[in-house]
Order: structure tokens, then C-alpha cells, then sequence
């Protein structure tokens, strides 16, 4: 009760501090302390793939602008889609986070930075670590199939990173430091560079945070009554690091030419075996990642240009043991997996006709994978082309239809067409909309002979190769009304999958421990003995996801901006006559914030409380994990001090009412809230610029 007394006086005096009062009137503005009006039209790129205000764009789009992003206190990944997208939803564990998109899972979204896709997953996760959030400007996020412009995976949506370059005459340093409880720590440091055309973007973040634990026991192997102290973590804990430099020149209004390079480093930080308690490891989990691209725009006119790219990423990962065993020394290390993307885009953007986009383009990927267990070495390229017409047929009519050309070299040709509707009078939108996915089953899923032993436990992953590829339809009504101060959008819509790829766990019998022990020779007697089921993937009948999401955005008065996101998800997967609920959907869940902004002369003050409320998560082999509600407050204080130096403190409480999911872990217990509980979380930014 004291620590919590103590934590309210000290928000009560940041925020009623008359330290503003006493603050004369500034001469210059600052655009980080000054626009703090949500601009409810920006520019998107995403759903069109060129340009254009986001009322104008014919497939509805969902921004998250970094003003938002910082409001909220947010500085990962993650927290962004948890916090701001009801739609979306994150399960941490060692291996990575396991994201979902309108109830669909990592493999069905598609990741972008700067429309470039990114690669490297770890048994299905995706690691989110390897974005830099430092550098985002704003995230745009599609639902639905989008195969016609983005190709394979992009059937549950595509979430497309853009970068921020300053284009200003400057020479600017930023640091950012965000500290809360459970070891969080998340530094980050840019060096901005731009004189006559030529930019250079350096970029260093460090994010940590330890291990923790919800509670301290688990339930004795074979029983559900008798508990056992543990170590094993709730949560992993981990520490990475992000080195990012990009440059870029544009000597004159026609030519832009840009290269960057990233390298990512992630080791996780568990306890270590122990033989008086259960829970320990004898490695971590190491991950590497290396991606660089180059490219270019050539503008022939504003609404003529050509522009190219190609891109390669490196991932892979491994284990690194911190204790000795019979086999391995410490610090040994021994590779997992490695994954290499090669990918190449060329793209025309062409105004034809009055009031109209068209574009064509051609692109071409080659992805690699090694996989340790299963002497795994295994390469396919894919070929595409591409063409999308936009046209303002009537007035306040804009038709736009789209079609993709795939060629996989396993998979032969597929066609994926893309049609939309929009009916624009004044600040109305009603759009329709029907677009095609495909997906061809990933090089794990089709080659994949995965070996490995989880706390004494193993677990076997088969992969198929006569599985088919994954075919969606999707169609979508939404219904929009934009203005400055409000924006008001309900969508409906219908997704639906044939032949989509799970992994089907198969129960161990007699005969087939036989097949598996000759399989996988390491295994030993006492490892078989635990061994109950094992996985194959393999092809369902179908999937199908209904939903309906529901967005209002409001600047109420001046300095204050409310928003509110709901989304209804309906997931299931039919095999033979069979419809089962598809694993970690969420039938209900909403987002809202409120930001109220002020400024007296030199200091601004920024007050933020946001909150995500959802239903149960499903686990239809499991038990389900109950729903929550969890709110949080964030506040910064701007200081403009000088022409060159901004200082930003900032304070806020995650979790405001301690929401936490204590139950014991066991064998058939999920969990959709991972957060440790209430904390305190204070931050600093400061800039200096010339």
C-alpha cells in the first residue's frame, strides 16, 4: 500500500506540477511537441501500392502513426499491435512471438519494411526483435487477402513498416531510453545526416528483459492435484541488439536512389538446470539476422515513375549452452536453423489516363532453408507478375481491379485477381471489396524432419511433401464518414481457406514409436518414454473467418483525441465433417485511448491512458485462457530548451490494475496475458540537432 501511495503522488505531482505556469512563451515550436492533432487523412501506400490519401484509397487501411506510438509509452513491436490493434495478438515464448491476424497465425501475414518483405521465422514465430522501432514513421496495416500486389502469404493481411528519413538540411542526434520493472530496458541512439540530396541514417537500439515468473509451482508429471516448485519462466527473457545505417541521394527531383543494411542479435536469458528444482536449461536460444537492400525511384513526370529493389535476408538460429553436458562444453554452439531470402521487385507506376493509376511489375524470390535436425538443405524460387489499373469512373466513383501471375517451382501457376469498389460523396466512403491469396506451403512444412527435447520432453515435427497450396477468397463491405475532427469506419467481412496446411498431432502407438526410434536414433529410452504424440503437416478441407470491426477516431477539442477500435472474429477449420474452432482465436476484443496535450511556452505536457479488453482465447486441444481487460497510463514532458536541444521525460504505469494470469501451469493450460503485472515505467529522450 505504501509503494502504491508513493507511485500516485509521484504522477500527481508530474502532472499538476506548476512548472508549465512559470515557463515563458516559446519562440520556436518544436513539431514533436506541437502536433499533437491526429491527422485522420494521411498519406498511405500500402492498400494501392502507390500513394494517395488514405480517403482516397479503394481498400481500407489501418495507420498507426509514431505520434500515437509514442503517446502511448510503446517502444516494441509487439506492444504496438497488442495495445492499438484489437485484431491482433501476440503469444511470447523462447522461440520467438507468435502473432495472429484476424484470427489467422504468423505464416498467413505478411511483414513488410518499406514494402520489402521480411523473413526469418523460428518454428512458426515471428521475431519481432529484428524490427527497429526507433526509426518507424508510421505502420500500415491491410486485412484480408492481398496476393494481386504482395503475392505468397498475404492472406490474413499485410502489416507494412515505413522508416522515417529526415529530409531537412540537418545534422541530428536522438537518443530514447524507456526503463520498467522485471530488468525491461530499451535504449535506443540515431545519428541523422542531410546536406545537398544526400542522406545518412545510423541507428543502434538495445532492448533486455528478464525472466520471469506468474508463479512458482507446476503440477507433478501425471497428476492435476499435487504441485511442485519450478524455476521454468513465465515469460523468457532476453537481450538484442539492432545496428542499422541506410543512405540515401537524390541529386535532382527525378532520381531517389537508397542502401541500408541491418544487423540483428537476440540471445535469450533463462535460469540454468538445476537438480533441486525442475524448470532450468542447460543453452539459450541464439538469433542472427543480416538484411540489406538497394533501390531506386526514376520519376518521369509526378505521375510517371519506375523504381527497383532487391533485397536479401539472412536469419538463422541455434543454441548456445551456458551449461555443461555430456555432449556439449559451455558456450558451445550448435546451429538450428538458417534461412536466406533473395528477393527482387521492378515496378512501373503510370498515369495513362486522366484520373487514373496503373500499375505493372515483376518480381522474383528464391528462399533457401538449412535445418539441422534432418539434414535439411532445401531451395525454391517463385516468379511473379503483376498489374493493377485504378480508374475514377464517375464521379465519386473509383474502380480499381488488379491481377498476379505466380509461377513456384514447386507449385506450377496460380492466378490471383483483385477487384474493388468505392462510392465517395463529401466525407462518405462505401466500399466492396474481393481479393484472391495464395500461399504455397513454406520449405519446413514440405521438407521438415524436426527433432528436439524441451525440458525433457520431445517433440517431433514431420514435414509433407505432397501437401497443395493454400487458396483463399476474401470480400469485404466497409462503411466510412472522414473529417478532420472525426472518423467513424465499420467493416464486415468473409475470409475463406481451401486446403490450409496444420499440424496434425498423431498419437504414438506401438508400431509408430517403432518408425520414429528408427527415425531418430538419438532419442533416448528414457526421452521415448515420454514421447505421446508427434506432428505431420498436412492439408485441412478449409478455413473460414467472419468478422466485423468497428473504428472511431475523434479530435474532441483542441488537445484532446479519443479513439476506439472493436473487432468480431469468428475462426474455424473444417477436416472431413468436422468444424473445430481454430487454435488461439478471440471472439471479442477493443482497443481504446485518450490523449489529452497542452503547452505552456517551453513545456508541453502529454497525458495518455489506453486499455485492450478481450474474450477468451480459444485452445480447442487445450484449455481455453480467460479473457481481460488491461490499462495503462503515460505521460511526457517536453522541455523545448534551446534552438538545438529537446528534452523529453516521461512516466506512466503498465498495467494500472494489476492483471495477471496466475494459474499453474500444466500440460493442457494456455495463456493469451503474459504481462508480469503492474509497473512503473519511466523514460528520457533527448534530441540535439543543427
Amino acid at each position: 500500500m505504501l509503494k502504491q501511495r508513493a507511485l500516485l503522488f509521484f504522477i500527481s505531482y508530474l502532472l499538476f506540477s506548476p512548472v508549465g505556469a512559470q515557463i515563458h512563451k516559446m519562440e520556436r515550436r518544436d513539431s514533436s511537441m506541437t502536433s499533437r492533432t491526429y491527422n485522420l487523412n494521411p498519406v498511405v501506400v500500402t492498400g494501392s501500392g502507390h500513394h494517395q490519401r488514405l480517403k482516397s484509397t479503394a481498400t481500407p487501411v489501418r495507420v498507426l502513426s509514431s505520434q500515437e506510438i509514442g503517446e502511448q509509452g510503446i517502444t516494441t513491436f509487439d506492444a504496438v499491435l497488442t495495445r492499438m490493434m484489437p485484431q491482433a495478438s501476440m503469444a511470447p515464448n523462447s522461440m520467438g512471438t507468435f502473432l495472429r491476424l484476424n484470427g489467422l497465425g504468423n505464416k498467413y501475414i505478411l511483414i513488410l519494411i518499406n514494402g520489402q518483405k521480411l523473413s526469418g521465422d523460428i518454428s512458426n514465430n515471428v521475431d519481432l526483435n529484428r524490427i527497429n522501432m526507433s526509426r518507424v514513421k508510421r505502420i500500415e496495416v491491410l486485412d484480408g487477402a492481398a496476393s494481386s500486389l504482395y503475392g505468397s502469404d498475404a492472406i490474413a493481411g499485410v502489416i507494412n513498416i515505413i522508416t522515417d528519413q529526415p529530409t531537412q538540411q540537418l545534422v541530428s542526434v536522438t537518443s530514447d531510453t524507456r526503463v520498467s520493472g522485471h530488468g525491461v530496458l530499451t535504449e535506443s541512439v540515431n545519428l541523422d545526416i542531410f546536406t545537398n540530396g544526400f542522406g545518412s541514417y545510423t541507428s543502434f537500439t538495445h532492448d533486455r528483459a528478464d525472466s520471469y515468473q506468474t508463479t512458482d509451482l507446476e503440477y507433478k508429471k501425471g497428476s492435476d492435484t499435487e504441485t511442485q516448485q519450478t524455476i521454468a519462466p513465465f515469460f523468457t527473457g532476453y537481450r538484442s541488439n539492432i545496428v542499422g545505417q541506410k543512405f540515401t541521394y537524390a541529386p535532382n527531383q527525378h532520381i531517389a536512389l537508397n542502401a541500408g543494411l541491418d544487423y540483428s542479435y537476440k540471445i535469450t536469458d533463462r535460469p540454468e538446470t538445476r537438480s533441486d528444482v525442475t524448470g532450468g536449461t542447460d543453452y539459450e536460444m541464439r538469433y542472427k539476422g543480416l538484411r540489406w537492400n538497394v533501390g531506386g525511384i526514376y520519376k518521369f513526370t509526378a505521375k510517371n515513375s519506375l523504381q527497383a529493389d532487391f533485397t536479401v535476408d539472412r536469419f538463422r538460429y541455434g543454441k548456445e549452452y551456458d551449461v555443461e553436458t555430456k555432449t556439449y562444453a559451455v558456450g558451445e554452439y550448435v546451429q538450428s536453423k538458417k534461412q536466406r531470402t533473395m528477393d527482387g521487385e521492378l515496378k512501373a507506376i503510370l498515369g495513362l489516363m486522366d484520373n487514373s493509376t496503373t500499375i505493372f511489375g515483376a518480381d522474383w524470390r528464391k528462399d533457401y532453408l538449412t535445418a539441422t535436425s534432418g539434414s535439411i538443405s532445401e531451395r525454391v524460387y517463385t516468379l511473379a507478375a503483376y498489374a493493377q489499373h485504378e480508374q475514377r469512373v464517375v464521379k465519386n466513383v473509383t474502380a480499381t481491379v488488379g491481377l498476379r501471375l505466380t509461377h513456384h517451382e514447386t507449385f506450377d501457376q496460380h492466378l490471383t485477381p483483385k477487384a474493388t469498389l468505392m462510392y465517395a460523396p463529401g466525407n462518405f466512403r462505401l466500399r466492396a471489396t474481393y481479393s484472391a491469396g495464395f500461399r504455397a506451403p513454406g520449405l519446413d512444412e514440405l521438407y521438415y524432419r524436426y527433432y528436439s527435447v524441451n525440458r525433457g520432453k520431445p517433440q517431433i515435427i514431420f514435414g509433407n511433401r505432397n501437401l497443395k497450396p493454400e487458396k483463399s477468397n476474401y470480400v469485404a463491405l466497409n462503411a466510412e464518414y472522414r473529417t478532420h475532427e472525426i472518423a467513424v469506419s465499420v467493416t464486415g467481412y468473409l475470409n475463406r481457406i481451401n486446403d490450409m496446411v496444420v499440424r496434425q498431432n498423431i498419437a504414438v502407438d506401438d508400431a509408430s514409436m517403432q518408425m520414429l526410434r528408427q527415425e531418430f536414433t538419438e532419442m533416448t529410452d528414457a526421452e521415448a518414454a515420454k514421447l505421446e504424440r508427434y506432428s505431420l503437416y498436412q492439408n485441412s478441407d478449409k478455413g473460414d473467418v467472419k468478422g466485423m470491426q468497428v473504428n472511431v477516431s475523434a479530435n474532441v477539442f483542441e488537445g484532446c483525441n479519443l479513439s476506439a477500435n472493436y473487432v468480431y472474429t469468428y475462426a474455424r477449420t473444417k477436416s472431413g465433417e468436422e468444424w473445430t474452432v481454430l487454435e488461439r482465436s478471440i471472439r471479442h476484443a477493443a482497443t481504446i485511448a485518450a490523449n489529452y496535450h497542452h503547452r505552456w511556452g517551453k513545456y508541453a505536457l502529454n497525458v495518455n491512458v489506453n486499455g485492450r479488453l478481450q474474450s477468451k482465447t480459444y485452445y480447442p486441444d487445450y484449455e481455453d485462457a480467460p479473457g481481460y481487460g488491461v490499462w495503462n497510463l503515460h505521460t511526457t514532458h517536453s522541455f523545448d530548451c534551446t534552438k538545438w536541444a529537446f528534452v523529453e521525460p516521461s512516466i506512466g504505469v503498465d498495467n494500472v490494475f494489476d492483471k495477471v494470469d496466475r494459474r499453474i501451469d500444466s500440460s493442457l493450460r494456455k495463456y493469451a496475458l503474459y504481462s508480469p503485472g503492474r509497473m512503473l515505467v519511466v523514460g528520457l529522450k533527448v534530441r540535439f540537432k543543427q
